[in-house]
């Protein structure tokens, strides 16, 4: 018994011992731990507060700022955009700019102060059924309140009303809730394109990390350093066969969800597989990147592995990013999960081109050209 007790004490000195000694073992039994609990810590939170409403006011008169300062002040929802026209509204929406929009008609006032019932419009994007369905409870439950406080303060300054203002005669707004994208705020419509995005992700960050380190482990890598072969042939060798796999992945799972799920299509082919092959870009770089600095398959599938939870936490898929604070939101403007998730989205629900969603592939560009300008450099010096 001393004996095993004392060569089990001797390979767990000799393994913590490798431990210690291994700077890249340093790195990941300490770094990675601390990014996923700052990341869970900060990013998962699932109350929504400061919705992005936009204001659509024809009235323009006290009743109509009275109702969208009860929005704004509730905490629910900050007003960061105004439209003037239906089809600003809808651009707003189209682009993601805000979630709702506020739409007060022209005769808000009149209705109101002539004792009749006035409707106000909340249009709420639906892409996301979970958040629509918490727009619509606040817009409500606002609206009730607003109508409550305004019959006491009618029943105040006259006390001879209160035998019918309670019983909800007139003078009150009555909320029409409209659904856009997905009227039957079906989650399934959400989270499949977000699916899509993300099988792409984890499958091509797996398959490039492998890619390099694979020629180490078997003792093939000093063999190509010494054949012909140029640094920008064997990287575009090493990426393409990756990238023809996802974009056949997305075909297949694009298809299943249509025809299986009964996802909408209402969007470009051309443009989600344009949009995707900068995605991939992103990510093939970073697998590069992650195969040249790894020693074993066995390190890049870890690194791999601590990489992908903080991608998907700080991309809106799971945790609303306005709901982060700041300096997370910050961090996110790096994440190109974050900027497909609104072009798929965008592509399958809404039906919207290239005229709204430039911004989120243009940003996806610069980070792609990132990501493949760092893994390249790294790849010349694996080489040379």
């Amino acid at each position: 018994m001393n004996l095993l007790l004392l060569r089990i004490r001797a390979i767990l000195f000799k393994e913590l011992l490798q431990a210690v000694r291994d700077p890249r073992l340093r790195f990941l039994i300490i770094f990675p731990p601390l990014l996923q609990l700052m990341a869970f810590g900060y990013a998962a939170n699932l109350d929504l507060k400061n919705i992005p409403l936009a204001l659509y006011d024809e009235d323009h008169s006290a009743i109509s700022r009275e109702l969208a300062f009860a929005f704004s002040a509730s905490g629910y929802f900050k007003i960061t955009a105004f439209a003037d026209s239906d089809r600003q509204m809808t651009r707003l929406i189209d682009a993601g700019t805000v979630a709702a929009v506020l739409h007060m008609g022209s005769d808000l006032a009149e209705r109101v102060g002539g004792g009749r019932t006035a409707l106000v419009q909340v249009v709420v994007a639906g892409t996301n059924s979970n958040t629509a369905s918490l727009v619509q409870s606040y817009a409500l439950q606002i609206i009730e309140r607003f109508n409550r406080a305004r019959l006491q303060q009618r029943i105040d300054q006259n006390p001879a009303m209160s035998r019918i203002l309670p019983a909800g005669s007139g003078g009150i707004v009555i909320p029409q809730i409209r659904i856009w994208y997905n009227t039957a705020l079906s989650s399934r419509n959400f989270y499949v394109p977000g699916i899509i995005a993300l099988v792409i992700m984890v499958s091509t960050l797996n398959l490039t990390a492998m890619s390099v380190v694979r020629e180490k482990e078997i003792g093939t890598m000093e063999q190509i350093m010494v054949t012909p072969i140029r640094p920008v042939e064997f990287i575009m060798g090493k990426t393409i066969p990756f990238a023809l796999i996802g974009i056949l992945q997305v075909a297949l799972v694009t298809t299943a969800g249509v025809f299986w799920f009964g996802v909408p299509m209402r969007g470009s082919l051309g443009l989600l597989f344009g949009s995707l092959l900068i995605y991939l870009l992103s990510f093939l770089g970073l697998g590069l990147f992650i195969s040249t600095i790894s020693r074993t398959q066995q390190q890049a599938l870890i690194t791999t592995f601590f990489i992908v939870f903080p991608i998907i936490l700080l991309s809106g898929f799971i945790f609303p990013i306005d709901n982060m604070p700041r300096i997370v939101q910050y961090v996110t403007y790096v994440n190109p999960l974050r900027y497909f998730l609104v072009v798929i989205r965008g592509i399958f629900l809404k039906g919207v081109g290239l005229d709204v969603l430039w911004p989120q592939i243009l940003a996806l560009l610069a980070i792609s050209l990132t990501s493949m300008s760092l893994a390249v450099r790294r790849m010349r010096k694996t080489i040379d």
